[in-house]
């Protein structure tokens, strides 16, 4: 990469919010969901949590797409294990959905460590959901129509999040640690590498501090001597 582009990427990666997240509950029209995660990456968000569809996803490529390699996506089977997944690591859950324990989106609290649920399309938040969910939030609607596109409900919600976390200059302190900054930076410089390293189980080489690969030749000569540091990718979010 050029070190204009570097330090293009290295900027973004210190913005980056890793205890802000996404929960995408289900969300089966793929235009949606590329729209939700490009949603994320315009505010700062790291890695977002998406269940399965019971259908799966359909292919789809759009608009959108590109902004999609820029945020972890972790997938989970279903709603519970993506909610335990970010209340482990400290999160509150804040679903949309309209219930009378619901406030205003503007009156939550986004500056603290929380992942915003979005349900299903057509179903919304699902009643497991909607019990496991710390707070209710809604977005005050003064037309004929009761509800908005998930994508654009998600984005309103999203940018009063930003506007919080702006005000309390969390954008401008670096949350992620140095070694997640390097990895990223090599994953988002390197795709066809990083790809085969997951593809092949096989560890990332060793990264100096803006992501290249520290003695690239030797490295392959590992590889292909079958010597190589192998690694479990199963269940890590890319």
């Amino acid at each position: 990469m050029t070190p204009e582009r570097t330090e293009k990427l290295l900027s973004v990666l210190k913005r980056r919010q890793p205890d802000l997240s996404l929960i995408a509950d289900q969300v089966n029209k793929p235009r949606n969901l590329s729209a939700l995660i490009r949603n994320c990456d315009a505010v700062g968000i790291h890695s977002v949590h998406s269940v399965v569809p019971k259908e799966g996803y359909r292919t789809y490529r759009g608009t959108a797409k590109g902004s999609d390699f820029y945020v972890k996506n972790r997938q989970h089977e279903s709603v519970e294990s993506a909610i335990e997944t970010v209340k482990s690591q400290g999160m509150k859950v804040v679903a949309a959905h309209f219930t009378d324990q619901a406030i205003d989106y503007r009156e939550f609290n986004y500056t603290q460590p929380c992942a915003l649920l979005m349900g299903a399309e057509k179903q919304g938040v699902s009643d497991v959901a909607a019990e496991m969910a710390d707070q209710h939030i809604i977005i005050p609607m003064m037309g004929m129509v009761s509800s908005l596109n998930v994508s654009t409900a998600a984005g309103i919600i999203l940018v009063e999040a930003q506007r919080q976390r702006m005000l309390a200059g969390l954008y401008e302190q670096q949350h992620l640690s140095d070694e997640e900054i390097s990895r990223t930076l090599f994953e988002w410089g390197n795709r066809d590498l990083a790809k085969f390293c997951r593809e092949k189980g096989l560890a990332y080489p060793p990264l100096d501090d803006i992501g290249d690969v520290i003695d690239a030749p030797g490295w392959h000569q590992r590889v292909q001597a079958g010597q190589a540091d192998k690694y479990d990718w199963s269940g890590i979010a890319v």
